[in-house]
């Protein structure tokens, strides 16, 4: 399968979490709910009450064999695959994280899904996660090729089962770089393909300074693509020279105490890294 070149065209807008916690007004959507209908497609009059009220009378779910996949006017088959590449993900994100419940929300319309996320904006984005499910942007997600579905569901569900950036006691380096290490470790994209953007300048003999900061994941950030290709690199280069296991502990520690680095030590190596990887 040919996937298209360049960050941009493989994801067409992978994005940082959200900082929303639970859809307003649903409640924990599993709380309390039995076990669903063993039929994996069947109406939202089925479910518990607490999912009746996200689409009265319209939600169609289809349930994965851990997955469970609830759409407003979307084709029945688009959800049994996408429940089918959440399983998957759930897999991917346990193999390294743990385990993770997979929920996911395939709105109409990307109105539908800005304003199930409270989020002003949703340009570009193809996938969002809150603090317990991720909810699809419809055009965005329709412009990702195969792979680049497959990526940005786990992406999101990695957010999910993390927290993400934590209050912000993670740095967003390693939230967003975690998220897409763990999508892209599987996905048979070579790295010049998905550092496409990252690796142009590295071979333009420019290196980036510093591991990217918050304002480098903003919306409409000039190196965007470039802010997540250095912070995935930089977590492929820990996992690759100190494990995945110790990748995962820096989620509950600091570089020094975790990779016996110190931060410019890290800064150094992830360049010397980069240099290699890409130039």
């Amino acid at each position: 399968m040919s996937v298209p070149k360049g960050r941009r065209t493989v994801l067409a807008g992978m994005l940082a979490l959200m900082s929303v916690g639970p859809l307003a007004g649903t409640g924990p959507l599993l709380a309390g709910a039995g076990p669903l209908p063993h039929d994996p497609l069947h109406r939202a009059g089925e479910l518990p009450v607490d999912l009746r009220d996200l689409w009265p009378g319209a939600a169609v779910v289809v349930r994965g064999e851990h997955s469970l996949v609830i759409g407003h006017d979307v084709a029945p088959a688009v959800l049994r695959d996408l429940a089918a590449r959440a399983d998957r993900a759930r897999r991917a994100v346990a193999a390294i994280w743990g385990p993770v419940r997979a929920m996911i929300l395939f709105p109409a319309t990307d109105a539908e899904a800005a304003a199930l996320a409270g989020a002003e904006s949703t340009r570009g984005l193809a996938a969002m996660a809150t603090a317990d499910r991720v909810i699809v942007l419809p055009s965005g997600y329709a412009r990702l090729s195969t792979t680049g579905r497959d990526v940005v569901i786990t992406h999101e569900l990695v957010h999910v089962a993390t927290g993400a950036t934590r209050g912000g006691r993670v740095p967003m380096w390693l939230s967003e770089g975690f998220a897409d290490y763990v999508g892209y470790r599987d996905a048979g994209i070579p790295v010049r393909t998905a550092a496409a953007e990252l690796a142009a300048e590295v071979r333009a003999g420019v290196l980036p300074a510093r591991l990217p900061g918050p304002a480098d994941f903003a919306p409409g950030a000039p190196r965007l693509a470039q802010a997540y290709e250095e912070a995935w690199l930089a977590c492929r280069f820990i996992a690759e020279r100190f494990g995945e296991k110790a990748l995962v502990r820096l989620y509950g520690g600091d570089v020094t105490g975790t990779l016996g680095l110190s931060p410019a030590q890290l800064t150094v190596a992830w360049r010397d890294y980069l240099e290699k990887e890409l130039a």
